[in-house]
């Protein structure tokens, strides 16, 4: 029998190449598929920038203010805050940070330009008198179609821009032991291993890249457009090859065009890469930069520092949601509103199940470890209660309801009671074809049984 039984879509799919039609990916002796991640990566938020460039209606001076104070706040140690030759708010707001005391002592700030001299003129001139340490960060398009087809140039020409542009930066920065530099090949992971290689180990002589004073090399997958394995071979090739690699920091960028940016971040850091630029949640071009705050709290729920504080992630998603005039979709992993919430009635049976038997061994005192079914992690972590993990619609089962009368309002169903009651709740939910509130439950309970607590 065939069990293959779809038909051919209408769809023109023949217009697409495989990635390895466009790209010849370098031939890499494989180790991050034997690799685990013990420590978080350095997080790089590019909310302020990249994020912000994304925005329908940009941040104002305010909100752009109020989001770097959060980014402090939680814990981020190098933020990039700013694109200052791309408009006059940008420009002004790095100014404010450079002038008004808004940075803290342990805090690099980083400054986006492109490989151009009258915006790396204009972008070294906005962090001027900055007392901190500023990474400048200058970028260029390299992958074949962006130099044929948008900057019409050949790669020794673009080679070459590149290079006067590191220039520029050394000429009018270099002089300041405050200030490093980072470079991204934009579309990295669409640009030929090998040239990414050549123009890497010019910047790093131009720079003088030493393990005290290093050069970060970004790269990003601007484009998603592989399997997160393949960007994970092309940042080991780098990791593997590039001169002077005690003295660069491997950085990625990835975006999420396919849907998969948070495992390419995850593979790429299992491949040598040391840090890792996205937004908190997400935002970003198309369909997003990486989400910070997924990959880090994947890695709290494997038992790993993530090195930033969102225990008060409802508080974090109001100031964002602020800012950026989005708000966060209510299935959004570890930050909506529903992802801790089970309707249906086997998975609020085994929670109920899995809570009372975390009950039992935290009564023996010590640090018990969070093993609850279908909770990867403990809600409180991040600041949330219990009262909205189960609730109850025409989805649910007998075990969700008693919990939901239990931990509200203390009432304890006997076995039969459960049976029965849930049969009324089931009855009801059908009729009005919506949620019942814990209240609802309360009253349905008292009118069923004759009594109240």
């Amino acid at each position: 029998m065939d069990w293959n039984r779809q038909q051919h879509s209408t769809m023109p799919s023949h217009r697409y190449r495989d990635i390895f039609a466009k790209v010849p990916v370098a031939p890499v002796d494989r180790e991050w598929p034997d690799r685990r991640i013990t420590t978080a990566p350095l997080w790089v938020p590019v909310d302020l920038r990249d994020g912000n460039q994304a925005l329908a209606d940009p941040m104002d001076p305010e909100r752009k203010r109020r989001f770097f104070e959060l980014m402090v706040a939680i814990g981020y140690k190098e933020i990039e805050v700013g694109y200052p030759s791309a408009s006059q708010t940008d420009f002004d707001f790095v100014r404010l940070l450079a002038t008004g005391d808004l940075v803290p002592a342990d805090v690099t700030v980083v400054v986006f330009t492109p490989a151009r001299p009258e915006l790396i003129e204009r972008t070294v001139e906005s962090i001027a008198g900055m007392r901190g340490q500023v990474v400048i960060h200058m970028y260029a398009a390299t992958a074949p179609t962006w130099r044929d087809v948008v900057l019409r140039r050949t790669k020794d020409e673009l080679a070459s821009l590149i290079y006067a542009g590191a220039e520029d930066i050394l000429r009018l920065a270099g002089a300041q032991e405050n200030v490093r530099f980072q470079f991204s090949p934009e579309v990295f992971n669409l640009t030929e291993p090998d040239f990414v290689l050549e123009l890497s180990d010019q910047l790093t002589k131009r720079w003088d890249a030493t393990p005290e004073r290093p050069v970060i090399l970004n790269l990003p997958a601007t484009v998603e457009a592989a399997t997160p394995n393949v960007y994970a071979d092309q940042v080991e090739y780098m990791d593997k090859n590039l001169p002077r690699r005690d003295s660069v920091i491997l950085s990625v960028h990835p975006h999420n065009d396919r849907g998969t940016g948070i495992a390419c971040a995850e593979l790429a850091v299992l491949a040598g890469a040391q840090r890792v630029e996205g937004c908190i949640f997400g935002n970003g071009e198309r369909t997003g930069n990486v989400d910070i705050a997924t990959l880090a709290l994947n890695l709290h729920a494997q038992g790993v520092d993530p090195m930033i504080d969102f225990s008060d992630i409802d508080g974090i998603r109001e100031t964002v949601e602020y800012c950026t005039r989005m708000p966060i979709h209510p299935r959004h992993p570890y930050v909506g509103d529903l992802v801790y919430t089970a309707f249906s009635g086997t998975h609020q049976d085994a929670i109920r199940k899995g809570f009372a038997e975390h009950r039992r061994r935290s009564s023996s005192g010590g640090d018990v470890a969070w093993d609850v079914p279908y909770l990867a992690i403990d809600p409180a972590d991040l600041g949330r209660g219990y009262e909205a993990v189960v609730r109850v619609n025409s989805q649910s089962g007998k075990g969700g309801i008693a919990h939901v009368l239990e931990t509200t309002y203390g009432v304890r169903l006997s076995a039969h009671q459960e049976r029965e009651f849930a049969r009324h709740v089931q009855r009801r939910t059908d009729e009005t074809g919506r949620e019942a509130s814990a209240v609802e439950l309360k009253e349905l309970y008292e009118e069923v049984f004759g009594c109240s607590n």
